[in-house]
């Protein structure tokens, strides 16, 4: 997995609750005018939406505080059950944990639509100012997949009334959705749009189908899987002893976990944010959450009674998704660590039944040999077609300058990667 950590200012609690905004989901798109995302707007009560099936009750609101979004755990996983296309990134123990983190005071736009009291529609945001007001996922950088929540029953009526209730309707704001699946629930919302909109290549992600190691070997070359079958022969032959972690356990397996990391990554161009007290205080919170609900599988390798591998993977009813890992250098010397990893992975996919095996971002080397599929994922500009004009043509700028310093002078990597290391705290 490649992360892009955001660079938030320096984390703050979330600002005191505050009465959260509500607005009419209005009859047509086209009408629709919410206010300015900076702009404070007054409450009113539920109103009504038109449907094909008659006249249904549809409430919209833009809450601002993060104790909104804590308070709201229970029915925003409800929510996440009902949506097939979200992914665990998009549960609330990991969402509102990003927030408590890297959230900023007054920044927060959670947009939430219900349809007769129970709510159909959730799309946690934060504004940032580029300098255009930009709303971006809560999540964003360390989020492999970012999305919004749908109600599979009433998905299309309640991306309609979403987007008319999403705060970019001015001419300079706009929604910059990064990360987003081809089968996401974000897609319905460019459909419903009336505005400006652009989609942009975003990271590519690999995946396997969730099935026994031997059938994946079957995706290689006949000499490659014979050479990887030697290797977890060898693997099982030293006597790796798997340990799943339970929930109550998560804080101390995460401690252990970032520190194989480091380890693992010392003087090699770590992710800085990877080694960062805050990262690890976010990831011990959510995890910790996560596991309880079988969002999170942590697996702990130890050979000889020590431990030298621990990795943390996110888990929906239909995906694994590797997401971190930490291996002591001299494990390296011994084990295939991919093919332990993987086979783990893969082992409990088979046994709950999850279909896909998700290598989630990035294009390292260890993945390629497994032969894994491709899928690219989306970046979704929404927004007035000046902002979309402007915004739109310097991302495009920013990917081309990086893609030609990655052709033409492949020296900046090794520089950046220098700096990387300069940067890094160290774990003891």
């Amino acid at each position: 997995m490649t992360h892009r950590p955001s660079a938030p200012a320096s984390p703050s609690p979330p600002p005191a609750p505050s009465q959260p905004t509500a607005y009419p989901a209005p009859p047509s798109a086209g009408t629709s005018e919410p206010a300015d995302p900076a702009t404070p707007t007054t409450a009113s009560s539920a109103h009504r939406l038109p449907s094909p099936a008659g006249p249904q009750e549809w409430s919209v609101s833009v809450c601002r505080d993060g104790q909104a979004l804590t308070d709201l755990a229970t029915e925003w996983d409800d929510l996440l059950d009902r949506c097939s296309t979200a992914t665990p990134f998009q549960c609330h123990a990991w969402l509102d944990s990003w927030w408590r983190t890297y959230g900023r005071p007054g920044r927060l736009r959670l947009v939430l639509v219900r349809h007769r009291g129970r709510l159909v529609a959730a799309a946690a945001l934060m504004l940032m100012l580029r300098p255009l007001p930009v709303l971006v996922p809560v999540g964003a950088g360390l989020s492999d997949f970012g999305d919004i929540l749908l109600d599979d029953t009433c998905a299309d009526e309640a991306a309609a009334a979403l987007v008319r209730a999403l705060p970019i309707h001015r001419p300079w704001s706009l929604l910059d959705m990064r990360e987003v699946r081809p089968t996401a629930a974000t897609q319905r919302l460019v459909t419903h749009w009336p505005g400006a909109r652009q989609r942009l290549p975003d990271s590519l992600c690999q995946h396997l189908p969730g099935v026994p190691m031997e059938e994946v070997l079957q995706r290689m070359s006949t000499q490659t899987a014979k050479r990887t079958r030697r290797k977890l022969r060898r693997n099982a032959s030293e006597g790796v002893v798997v340990r799943h972690t339970p929930p109550e356990e998560m804080p101390r397996a995460i401690a252990d976990m970032l520190r194989l990391h480091e380890l693992q990554w010392r003087g090699r161009g770590a992710t800085p944010e990877h080694l960062r007290e805050r990262f690890a205080g976010h990831l011990t919170r959510a995890a910790t959450t996560m596991a309880a609900a079988d969002r999170v599988a942590v697996h702990e390798f130890l050979l000889d009674g020590e431990l030298i591998a621990c990795h943390l993977t996110v888990l929906s009813p239909s995906l694994i998704g590797l997401y971190l890992y930490g291996v002591h250098p001299k494990a390296r010397e011994r084990l295939d660590i991919s093919g332990m990893l993987l086979g783990e992975c893969a082992a409990l996919a088979t046994q709950t039944g999850r279909t896909e095996v998700n290598l989630l971002r990035g294009t390292e080397p260890y993945k390629q040999r497994w032969r894994p599929s491709k899928t690219r994922n989306d970046r979704l500009l929404l927004g007035g077609t000046a902002a979309i004009a402007v915004y739109g043509s310097a991302v495009r700028l920013r990917a081309a300058a990086l893609r030609h310093a990655r052709a033409h002078l492949p020296w900046l990597a090794e520089v950046r990667s220098q700096l990387r290391n300069l940067r890094a705290p160290r774990r003891t």
